[in-house]
């Protein structure tokens, strides 16, 4: 073979050569190039995977924290309506006690207007049987112990009989009527009009054995309205103006009662047992003692000076 021609077949073995080692680069890089792609898309789906499992924790969590805050509101709601119960039970029976207590003071009302209906029947059967005083200067024959009847409120004590109020000649019916209607009004409950009703007989009978009863009425009349200062001075007039009326020991049972009332209860007892020394064989005086005997009911007794006898 000639020289020109081997020549000529080593350039094309080298050509040949050349083509082969450029398409081996061409292939490698062209498969480096799909693997970089192909690390990237799974570099993306990755993280696309993770956001996803992401956002689905946090819409969980958001799910659960919507459960843990109705679970709440429930609660807030079960706790406020257990509340709400609770308090319609104390109110029934707030409503039962003060319909008790409301029964009670109806009873004990009533009970009071009963005996004050019958202590005035009593005292008015005594003073009418006592009849007007004769009109003259001379102190009237004094009330003895046995004059009244027995149990009668304002009965005098053998050690101090007391006497009689001196009257005047008055027109007895017309008294009679006067002293009737403000009793009326006082048994209607209206006390306010019993007052003034009281207060004009006294102004017009000043002298009348029913004035010192008319006074007293009045005391009792405040009394009932609530107004103790009133009631307890009404009743310091009566003790003042007529001292030895049969009705002292039951003005002073209403003055203790009045001090008791406005929480003077020691002051009430003192009261109490002046009476009971000053009237002991008085029906207010009885009172006065099973008052004075009832725990709780005044203050405690004073003590006892040193030697005293118990």
């Amino acid at each position: 073979m000639d020289k020109p021609v081997r020549k000529h077949l080593n350039r094309v073995a080298l050509a040949q050569c050349g083509a082969v080692l450029l398409f081996a680069v061409i292939g490698a890089t062209a498969h480096a190039g799909m693997f970089d792609d192909d690390e990237a898309r799974k570099q993306i789906a990755g993280e696309r995977k993770r956001i996803d499992d992401v956002k689905a924790q946090q819409q969980a969590t958001d799910a659960r924290l919507d459960k843990i805050e109705e679970a709440f509101k429930s609660q807030a709601l079960l706790d406020l309506f257990t509340q709400i119960e609770s308090l319609k039970v104390e109110m029934n029976k707030l409503r039962g006690q003060i319909e008790v207590l409301n029964n009670n003071v109806e009873n004990t009302s009533k009970r009071q207007r009963d005996m004050y209906l019958d202590l005035d029947t009593r005292m008015r059967r005594f003073e009418q049987q006592g009849g007007p005083a004769p009109a003259s200067d001379a102190p009237a024959p004094p009330v003895t112990q046995g004059s009244a009847p027995a149990g009668a409120p304002g009965a005098a004590s053998a050690a101090a009989p007391a006497t009689a109020v001196t009257g005047a000649p008055a027109d007895s019916a017309g008294e009679t009527r006067a002293y009737e209607a403000a009793q009326g009004l006082r048994r209607a409950g209206n006390y306010q009009g019993a007052i003034v009703a009281f207060q004009n007989f006294i102004k017009q009978y000043p002298k009348s054995n029913l004035a010192p009863r008319a006074q007293y009425w009045i005391g009792d009349s405040y009394f009932n309205l609530r107004d103790y200062k009133l009631a307890i001075g009404s009743q310091q007039t009566l003790l003042k103006t007529y001292p030895d009326s049969p009705t002292a020991p039951d003005a002073m049972l209403n003055i203790a009662s009045s001090q008791i009332e406005m929480g003077e209860a020691t002051g009430g007892r003192k009261t109490l047992e002046e009476l009971v020394a000053k009237y002991p064989v008085s029906e207010a005086a009885e009172k006065a003692k099973r008052r004075i005997a009832t725990p709780g009911a005044v203050g405690p007794a004073p003590a006892a000076a040193p030697g005293s006898k118990p």
